[in-house]
């Protein structure tokens, strides 16, 4: 383009860019519903580290029906939770151990009887394999053959510590499908996270924590620790998988609780001393019977219970172990115990099917 000055006849040359068909070609693999989605993401990953576990109660409901499976606890720590009770139908289709750390000492004792050792040249013979896989299998590709030790052929709630890698940065939702390599299995699963503590009792983890150690639980089969394991996102488009977290088999045990946890909170509407009468918590005076027993605490460190409710619409006198601040917040902590959803899914490719009574008799490698 050029511009004309009509006084002195100088030109100046200025080059413009050819952007529009960069940015066309930019936005042929921009996907605008897998970009809002990683934004309501992120957004509610903020949200979490912001407010944890808080949750507010609904105006055109009773929170005893919506919040009907959560329980408050006296102490999370030492409060009993019987680890057997409301159990999914999934648990019956699962294998417990009565003491995992006595079986995994004999079995791994057993293995070491007999048996090929490591560097040994073996010569393996396989009946009944379909003539489709021998045709299909490429010579110049290994054939990876591996053997079970008692129990691994079956199915129980596995447990694995993981840390998130360092360069892995992306938003990870507690139940979002992810890839498993551990040793010679690969699959894919939606486990539930939690924390890394001691204790009967573990808190839900809504996402992967950005540091330290968590917990990944999920249907898998039986595995014997020590047993690393590498944890993969994989891209909706590309196929691509990108390493996530690393870590190694926890343990395997259907007991362990890991328990969900909300707060609701509520604003000091009148303070006299020690009692406050606190509204925005509930909105009807049933809701207020109902969770009556269940301990109150405030953010400044006072603790408290409710000792009835005022009128109609959720305003509740409250009595406190001192006297509390005209900007303090209410909470109440609620608990309820979630499982992981059976979604285990072995990620390997099956054999090509193969014709009506078409197998070969034996195969040596």
């Amino acid at each position: 383009m050029c511009l004309q000055h009509d006084d002195d006849e100088q030109y100046e040359t200025v080059s413009v860019a050819a952007t529009d068909t960069e940015d066309s070609k930019y936005d042929e693999n921009f996907d605008l519903d897998e970009e809002k989605e990683q934004l309501e993401k992120l957004r509610a990953e903020r949200e979490n580290e912001m407010f944890p576990d808080e949750m507010d109660t609904p105006m055109d409901g009773t929170a005893r029906v919506r919040f009907q499976r959560y329980r408050g606890l006296k102490s999370f720590r030492t409060s009993p939770w019987d680890p057997k009770e409301n159990l999914p139908s999934d648990y019956a289709r699962i294998f417990q151990f009565e003491n995992f750390k006595r079986t995994k000492k004999r079995v791994l004792e057993e293995d070491d009887v007999d048996g090929a050792l490591p560097g040994w040249y073996v010569s393996i013979h396989i009946a009944n394999v379909p003539r489709a896989f021998m045709e299909s299998h490429e010579p110049s590709s290994p054939l990876v053959i591996f053997g079970l030790l008692p129990h691994e052929q079956k199915l129980s709630v596995v447990h694995f510590v993981l840390k998130r890698h360092p360069t892995f940065k992306e938003p990870v939702k507690s139940k979002e499908r992810l890839i498993f390599h551990c040793g010679y299995r690969r699959f894919t699963a939606c486990p539930v996270f939690s924390q890394y503590t001691s204790g009967e009792k573990h808190k839900l983890e809504r996402f992967m924590p950005q540091e330290g150690a968590f917990v990944a639980t999920l249907y898998a089969p039986i595995m014997f620790p020590p047993a690393p394991i590498l944890v993969f996102t994989q891209d909706k488009h590309t196929s691509c998988h990108t390493l996530a977290a690393t870590g190694s088999l926890y343990r395997v045990d259907p007991d362990r609780i890991i328990a969900k946890k909300i707060v609701l909170s509520g604003h000091p509407f009148k303070i006299n001393k020690r009692s406050v009468v606190l509204r925005y918590m509930f909105f009807n005076r049933e809701d207020i019977h109902w969770f009556k027993p269940v301990e109150l605490f405030t953010k400044y460190g006072r603790r408290g219970h409710i000792r009835e409710p005022l009128g109609t619409h959720g305003h509740m006198k409250c009595v406190f172990d001192g006297g509390i601040k005209a900007q303090d917040t209410v909470c109440m902590n609620l608990y309820k115990r979630v499982f992981p959803k059976w979604t285990y899914e072995p990620a390997i490719l099956p054999p090509p099917a193969e014709a009506p009574q078409d197998t070969e008799d034996t195969m040596e490698t």
